[in-house]
């Protein structure tokens, strides 16, 4: 039986490599973005669908008969008014949610941000716990708290299954001192969503997102709760990071949204 799949914010960094790493034989992936998309490849099963996630008629439409909703799209971190996060990150996330009740989708996953607990102090040396009480470092950070409440209350009222993973630093290969406990390698990416995909009956789980790093300060174990289990390292890379000088350093080196705490950052 084939699974259907809804990935918005196909566009984005995260969306274009699980356009391409979700891809099985027996699974089509509706690829959702506000912008114009390249044309499926030869041999992508599913189909380019080109609406907003704040319009709810267009997104119900959308996920009219599929199994599960990937919910990446939206605003990314600083450069943009409380207004502009309140109408795409809320309501957006809002409708998705909305539209998986009233469409029938089973599951949404949705990709939170360890910005959501940026403020959370990590000089005691114990990693961050699971469901770690929201401390935002950023107006980025407040969306995907309300995005997060969003989700346990479509869970409480409806029953919906939903998984928010509070994403660390997604890139290729880490690269500044702070990747090197918050990195989430593209391989591991790949294996936390489909780890939420396939994790049966979560119900409201709230999961980190990032890599087997040795210096993470994060825990993963509820990670491990719901099948995923990260084998990439930041520490491959440590020789490849420059150290900072003493100068350059903030007390933010301590917080987990580390710079984006900074008082200057919005």
């Amino acid at each position: 039986m084939s699974q259907e799949i809804v990935l918005t914010g196909a566009n984005g960094q995260i969306g274009s490599w699980l356009r391409q790493s979700l891809r099985q034989p027996n699974r089509r992936i509706r690829l959702l973005d506000n912008e114009r998309q390249r044309e499926l490849e030869p041999g992508e099963q599913g189909e380019v669908i080109t609406a907003s996630v704040t319009d709810l008629d267009a997104m119900v439409q959308a996920c009219e008969g599929a199994d599960v909703i990937v919910h990446l799209g939206g605003l990314s971190t600083g450069g943009y008014s409380w207004q502009q996060y309140l109408e795409v990150n809320v309501n957006g996330t809002f409708c998705v949610l909305e539209a998986a009740r009233r469409a029938g989708v089973a599951r949404v996953v949705y990709a939170s941000s360890h910005h959501a607990a940026g403020f959370y102090s990590t000089s005691s040396g114990v990693e961050a716990p699971d469901y770690l009480f929201p401390r935002p470092d950023t107006l980025y950070g407040v969306s995907k708290v309300a995005g997060e409440s969003l989700c346990s209350l479509y869970h409480d009222r409806y029953g919906l299954d939903a998984v928010c993973l509070r994403i660390g630093s997604y890139r290729p290969r880490p690269s500044d001192q702070r990747a090197l406990w918050n990195w989430l390698s593209p391989g591991d990416c790949t294996r936390l969503f489909e780890a939420a995909i396939a994790c049966p009956s979560p119900g409201y789980r709230v999961v980190w997102g990032i890599s087997a790093n040795s210096r993470r300060k994060m825990s993963l174990g509820e990670a491990g709760a719901i099948g995923y289990f990260p084998v990439d390292d930041a520490e491959d890379y440590v020789d490849e990071i420059p150290t900072p000088p003493p100068s350059d350093i903030s007390d933010s080196r301590d917080l987990l949204g580390g710079p984006y705490t900074d008082p200057t950052f919005e």
